[in-house]
């Protein structure tokens, strides 16, 4: 069922989680225009605009919604938080304590959950700490220091760390609000939020900049158009690509009635494992480019200066297969699966219910997620050598059409249309259910009288 954006705004309570979820990213975006104090804010970005730490602000931006270049409260955005859930998803794996807590339904995912926020506090503390002596403590080639020498010490330092976490601290209430009492899942709407938010001013530079005429740049910006709305359309198709493996129900006779007998579907995504095989492998290859930064290690790194180059692809790319193989078989158990499967009196037509089943669904699994595998492959690399071909792009347009920014965006957006969409079904349901004796007539669904 489609709905027209004007029945969006007719919904009073769909309206007001929408208007909600705009004022919180309202200030959210406020945090970003109030910068640390004792920064030289000009010489951070003369250094951020090129090379190895440049890529490296580039890619948190991409992946967290932080702006580390612009040395502000909010700078280290949710990745702390985000580094904190991916630790406590993989532990809940590994740790049968915490898998037993998983499975205790809402009241264990609350105490989770709460592991996750008390754990982001050390996190935090420990990255404010890496930016602080490994961004903030550097020069600029002239010699200017990022930070001015009248300030630098022990009290800045550790001021410097308190604010920085409690401004993530504050991110995570945010994206919490919205999540409880806005639209969508608050922490990946804060990430697109601040993917999206640069795009403006880069809009403006893009065409402000020198060396080419006008309508060079206009060409060039349609087939950017071009390029995005094709990548976006692939994204979509393979986002919500299933593989469906029939399940049918056991027939059960009671008396002259026979229940059961349904057949329905077991779906199966091609991307099971959504971005993070990306976020894993993007975050392991800013190693090589710091090698760069060591002198007697910089012939090490200086075959992944450029992502378009061999060894980068090469290296980035089996270093998704394995995430994503790795994320499936974390996430997914199909032992556990096929075990549900037959405790619900259900069966695969022709598989023998078990260990069979559960075979089955390995094998299906694994081509499956081969297949999402190379798709994130193909959505992390192509764009890069669109955009190299092209040229003419600054570092935030290179980041925004790069397959990880893109691929966020879209299923971040994809998710919000389908709770909009719940929503107004809802709704439409709730409208229709009423039971009034002007709205029933028929009296179907009243209590009887007698």
């Amino acid at each position: 069922m489609s709905f027209g954006v004007a029945n969006i705004f007719r919904v009073p309570e769909l309206r007001k989680k929408i208007l909600l979820t705009l004022g919180i990213l309202l200030v959210y975006r406020i945090g970003f225009h109030v910068p640390i104090p004792g920064v030289n804010v000009e010489a951070l970005e003369d250094i951020a605009s090129s090379g190895p730490l440049g890529r490296l602000f580039g890619l948190m931006g991409s992946l967290t919604g932080g702006q580390l270049q612009s040395a502000t409260l909010f700078s280290l955005g949710v990745m702390p938080y985000i580094s904190a859930s991916i630790i406590f998803s993989l532990l809940a794996k590994t740790i049968p304590s915490l898998e037993k807590l998983q499975k205790e339904g809402q009241s264990g995912q609350r105490k989770i959950n709460q592991y996750t926020r008390l754990a982001t506090i050390p996190i935090c503390l420990v990255q404010s700490f890496f930016v602080i002596f490994g961004v903030l403590n550097q020069s600029t080639p002239k010699g200017i220091p990022l930070v001015y020498t009248e300030v630098w010490g022990l009290p800045y330092v550790v001021g410097v760390m308190i604010a920085l976490t409690a401004a993530t601290m504050f991110i995570m209430w945010l994206g919490e609000q919205i999540t409880e009492h806005g639209i969508g899942n608050g922490m990946s709407i804060i990430i697109m939020a601040g993917i999206v938010a640069d795009i403006p001013a880069a809009f403006i530079g893009y065409f402000g900049q020198q060396g080419s005429t006008f309508d060079e740049r206009v060409q060039r910006m349609l087939l950017y158009a071009l390029a995005w709305v094709l990548v976006v359309f692939c994204i979509v198709y393979i986002t919500k690509g299933q593989r469906r493996i029939p399940i049918q129900q056991a027939r059960q006779t009671r008396g002259r009635k026979v229940y059961g007998g349904q057949r329905h579907f077991l779906p199966i995504k091609v991307n099971q494992a959504g971005v993070m095989p990306i976020i894993f492998a993007s975050a392991l290859m800013i190693v090589p480019m710091m090698l760069t930064q060591i002198p007697f290690l910089k012939k090490y790194g200086e075959p992944f200066n450029s992502n378009t180059s061999f060894s980068y692809i090469v290296v980035f790319s089996v270093i998704i297969i394995f995430f994503a193989f790795f994320w499936v078989q974390m996430m997914f158990q199909p032992k556990e699966i096929a075990d549900n499967l037959r405790e619900q009196g259900s069966f695969v037509p022709g598989i023998r219910p078990g260990q069979q089943t559960a075979d089955m669904i390995q094998r299906v699994m694994t081509r499956i997620t081969l297949a999402g595998a190379v798709f994130l492959c193909l959505i992390a690399i192509v764009p890069n050598f669109i955009t190299q071909q092209i040229g003419g792009l600054n570092q935030t347009w290179a980041y925004f059409l790069g397959g990880t920014s893109i691929l966020i965006v879209v299923e971040v957006a994809l998710d919000l249309v389908e709770q909009i969409n719940a929503h107004l079904v809802m709704r439409n349901y709730e409208g229709f259910m009423k039971t009034g004796d002007h709205e029933n007539p028929t009296g179907w669904g009243r209590k009887s009288q007698t």
